[in-house]
């Protein structure tokens, strides 16, 4: 049992620890008011399919499923058989933190690693790993995964996927975007989603809510829509199939309609700079990458990480490419942000 008295932890390990953003709470509430239909019949779920479309500016074929692990590795599976490998970043969240997956849901899918400076892939990279081997031996590359944000907080640029997306046409490979932190790459890239998708050659998109403000949900979005064929069967097969879909529909309803989508974004993507900003005059710390979304990765001592653990701060160490990893959210406040850097300075003044 917990300690009520024991000091509260000051959360900065992951947005997935913040709660629900009042847009999100209020659709919810809403939706909550009356019945409706089920399995994805309902009103909420055909309303936000259509927001989507709205936002991305074409048709598209939507689908909601419970967490991100599930719309990564369904979605994949949508682009592969089961001899197709999937290129991918040595860092993606599909190579170190799914538990395998995308490898299960494809029925055996190899992920190929390539590496790339600050998260990112290249062109280069894709294709030297699909014409590496051309043998019945090697599993044929079907597909790029890019991840935007990147695991260690960079974007990709419209050119920069564009590039990508001309070397994967010209192998027949599809792309498909792991899009947990999509919205802090819109924000900081100023760019309309549409820009950041399909018109730069990206084929589906697993865009996050649980990072920008839902309880729970994901959207599954296919600018290509052949590939969506029977992957409401691969979301009823796998349990995403939510009998009252409504419920995980009518929370992003509240981000579309409201804006808050971006605007939760744009103030995470505030909070990291500012952070960025407070440490950068600091001895003993180094920012390991160029701060781009919402994620502050730190190089910091050993003895300077457990003064803040001390302190009750929370952050990761094994993700990214070591060091200590902050993640800013819709709801942190100048003042969390402001703490944390006295916090750090003060860890370092201390003698020994």
């Amino acid at each position: 049992m917990s300690d009520p008295s024991a000091p509260t932890p000051q959360f900065l390990a992951s947005d997935n620890t913040s709660g629900i953003c009042p847009e999100a709470m209020e659709y919810l509430a809403r939706a909550n008011m009356g019945d409706d239909m089920a399995y994805g019949n309902d009103r909420w779920t055909a309303a936000a399919s259509d927001r989507f479309r709205e936002l991305f500016e074409t048709d598209c074929e939507v689908f909601f499923v419970f967490n991100g692990t599930a719309a990564n590795s369904l979605a994949l599976a949508s682009t592969c058989q089961s001899y197709h490998s999937v290129i991918c970043h040595q860092l993606a969240h599909i190579e170190t933190d799914e538990c395998g997956g995308p490898e299960f849901f494809s029925n055996g899918s190899k992920l190929l690693t390539v590496a790339g400076d600050n998260g990112r892939i290249t062109p280069e990279a894709v294709a030297a790993t699909v014409t590496r081997r051309g043998d019945i031996h090697y599993p044929r590359p079907r597909a790029v995964s890019v991840t935007q944000a990147t695991e260690v907080g960079t974007v990709y640029d419209p050119a920069g996927l564009q590039a990508i997306a001309d070397v994967a046409r010209e192998h027949e490979l599809h792309i498909h975007m792991d899009g947990a932190r999509f919205a802090n790459a819109c924000a900081g890239l100023d760019a309309s989603p549409a820009d950041l998708t399909w018109r730069a050659g990206v084929d589906v998109l697993c865009f996050s809510g649980t990072k920008n403000g839902l309880a729970f949900g994901e959207a599954v979005i296919f600018f290509n829509q052949e590939l969506a064929r029977d992957f409401d069967y691969r979301c009823k097969q796998a349990g995403q199939l939510a009998s009252k879909m409504r419920f995980l529909a009518a929370p992003w309803l509240g981000l579309l309609e409201s804006g808050a989508w971006l605007s939760n974004a744009q103030h995470a993507n505030a909070m990291a700079r500012r952070l960025a900003a407070g440490v950068e005059s600091l001895d003993g710390v180094r920012l390991m990458f160029p701060v781009q979304a919402n994620s502050v990765f730190l190089e910091i001592a050993p003895a300077t990480q457990q003064a803040l653990r001390n302190s009750h701060w929370t952050f990761y160490t094994f993700i990214g490419e070591g060091g200590a990893r902050f993640v800013c959210s819709w709801n942190t406040t100048p003042e969390l942000i402001d703490g944390l850097i006295a916090d750090l300075r003060a860890s370092l003044l201390k003698p020994g």
